[in-house]
C-alpha cells in the first residue's frame, strides 16, 4: 500500500470502493462514527464513499489489541488509546480498502449510508463551549457596545462556559422550540412562553482523545495530541431567553435545550494537509501568555475548512425550491485562538479532560457579510430580515425551518468532508 506521511497528501492512494473517489469520504478521510441498522445494536463504523464499513465485522483483520474498544457502542474507549493508535488504525484501514487482496473479505461489510442511522459517537461526559470566533464576538458586541465590542479579557484568555452534555444529539434530531422567560425592552416584567428569536450557531466541535489526570495540565506543545478529531456543531440558541437570563452568570436555558453534532469524527491525520498558520494578531494586540504560546501551533494551528449554512422553509420544500445559502466562509481566519490553545487553557487549572469530551469553538464568522455564522448577525438582531426566494423573510427561525451545515477541506485534488449537521424546528410542546 502507498503510505502517506502525516501532513502530506498522496495522489496515488486509491480505494477499490468506486464511490470513494471525488466524494467527501475518500480513502484519505476515513472518519469514525457509531451507527445502527434497523434493530441491530449500535456499532463502530468508518465512512468510505457512499458507505459505512462495519468495523465489528472485520475485527479479525485488525490488531487484536484494538478489537474490544472497537466493538463497543460508543468510541470513548477507543479514543482513550490516543494519537498513535488512531494513526495506526487509519493506516490499516487504508490498506484494507485499497489492496484488492482484502476486497472479498471487506466489501460485503459495506453498508449504504442511506441505510444507516448515525448516533452521537461518544458518551459525552462533559461539553464546553468557547467563544473564539473573533468576528462573531465583535459583531455581537457591536449590537450592545458599539464603541467597545470586545471586553478587556477577550484577547488574553479563551472565553468559555460549561454546556449541557445530556442534550447533545446527532444530526437530524428535531429542534423542539424552547420555552422560557423573555422580557421585551419596553416591558415592565418578563413573561414565559416559546422563544421568538430562535437561532443557530455555526461551530466546529473538538473531540477529546487521551485525557489528563485531575490536578495536571496539558502543555500547549502537547495539546494537539489530545485532540481525537473534529465535527460540525450547532449550538442552537434562544436569543430572547438569553438576553434576559445571561447576566450575571452566563447562558443557561437559552442554550441547554439542544446541541447538534455531525456524526463523524474527522481525524487530525486526515486534516493534516490542510493545516495553516494562525492569523497574525493585529498590531497592538497582546501576545498569548507563555502557557498558550507555541511556535509549532502558530505555524500550523489553523485549519483551512470551508463552512456553509443553508436554510429551507416548509413552503420552500413544498414548492421544490433550492435551499437558501445563509453563509459561506473559511474557519482559518475566524478563530482568534487555536484548538490546541483551547485544550491547553481548559486544563490549565488542573481540570481533567476525558476521552469523549466535546468542546465547541463558539460561532465562526468571517470578516465579510457573506460568512456570518448566526442569524443574530445576518439580520443584525432582527433589523434586516433575510429575503428568501419563496417570498418569505426571516430574522430568526420559524417552525418548519430546516438548517443544514456542511464543511469540507479541499485542495490539490483532495476533498475531506465532515458530513452534514441538520436540524428542523418544530413547535414547542
Amino acid at each position: 500500500m502507498d503510505r502517506l506521511p502525516e501532513g502530506e497528501a498522496s495522489v496515488t492512494l486509491k480505494s477499490w470502493c468506486d464511490s470513494a473517489e471525488n466524494s467527501d469520504f475518500p480513502i484519505e478521510n476515513l472518519p469514525l462514527g457509531i451507527f445502527s441498522v434497523g434493530e441491530r445494536q449500535r456499532r463502530a463504523g468508518v465512512a468510505i464513499g457512499d458507505y459505512v464499513l462495519d468495523l465489528t465485522s472485520i475485527t479479525d483483520l485488525l490488531d487484536e489489541e484494538w478489537r474490544e474498544d472497537l466493538s463497543q457502542p460508543v468510541l470513548n474507549g477507543w479514543l482513550a488509546r490516543g494519537h498513535d493508535a488512531q494513526a495506526a488504525l487509519r493506516d490499516r484501514l487504508q490498506e484494507l480498502l485499497s489492496d484488492e487482496r482484502y476486497r472479498d473479505d471487506v466489501e460485503p461489510q459495506l453498508i449504504g449510508q442511506t441505510e444507516a442511522r448515525m448516533h452521537v459517537p461518544c458518551l459525552v461526559g462533559d461539553y464546553t463551549d468557547f467563544y473564539v470566533g473573533i468576528h462573531h464576538a465583535t459583531n455581537v458586541g457591536k449590537q450592545f457596545r458599539p464603541d467597545n465590542p470586545l471586553l478587556p479579557n477577550y484577547k488574553y484568555v479563551p472565553i468559555g462556559y460549561h454546556g449541557r452534555a445530556s442534550s447533545v444529539r446527532a444530526s437530524g434530531e428535531p429542534v423542539i422550540r424552547p420555552s422560557g422567560q423573555r422580557k421585551a425592552p419596553d416591558a415592565d416584567s418578563p413573561e414565559y412562553g416559546p422563544s421568538r428569536r430562535l437561532d443557530y450557531e455555526l461551530e466546529l466541535g473538538i473531540w477529546i482523545g487521551e485525557g489528563n489526570e485531575l490536578g495536571s495540565q496539558i502543555p500547549i506543545g502537547e495539546a494537539a495530541e489530545h485532540i481525537a478529531g473534529y465535527c460540525l456543531l450547532n449550538d442552537w440558541s434562544a436569543r430572547d431567553l438569553q438576553a434576559w437570563e445571561y447576566q450575571p452568570l452566563g447562558p443557561f436555558l437559552a442554550k441547554n435545550f439542544l446541541t447538534s453534532v455531525s456524526p463523524w469524527i474527522v481525524s487530525p491525520q486526515a486534516l493534516a494537509p490542510f493545516r495553516e498558520a494562525m492569523p497574525s494578531r493585529p498590531t497592538g494586540d497582546p501576545e498569548p501568555l507563555p502557557y498558550l504560546s507555541d511556535a509549532a501551533d502558530r505555524e500550523s494551528g489553523a485549519l483551512g475548512i470551508q463552512l456553509q449554512v443553508t436554510l429551507t422553509t416548509q413552503k420552500m420544500r413544498s414548492d421544490g425550491l433550492a435551499p437558501h445559502v445563509l453563509s459561506h466562509g473559511s474557519a482559518d481566519a475566524a478563530m482568534y485562538w487555536s484548538a490546541a490553545q483551547i485544550v491547553a487553557h481548559h486544563s490549565s487549572n488542573g481540570c481533567n479532560l476525558q476521552p469523549g469530551d466535546l468542546i465547541g469553538t463558539g460561532t465562526l464568522s468571517t470578516d465579510s457579510a457573506g460568512g456570518l455564522g448566526s442569524l443574530l448577525e445576518i439580520s443584525q438582531g432582527g433589523k434586516q430580515p433575510v429575503q428568501l426566494i419563496s417570498g418569505e423573510s426571516r430574522s430568526f427561525l420559524e417552525d418548519g425551518d430546516e438548517v443544514t451545515m456542511k464543511d469540507w477541506c479541499e485542495g490539490d485534488g483532495l476533498r475531506i468532508g465532515f458530513g452534514e449537521c441538520v436540524g428542523r424546528v418544530v413547535a414547542a410542546g
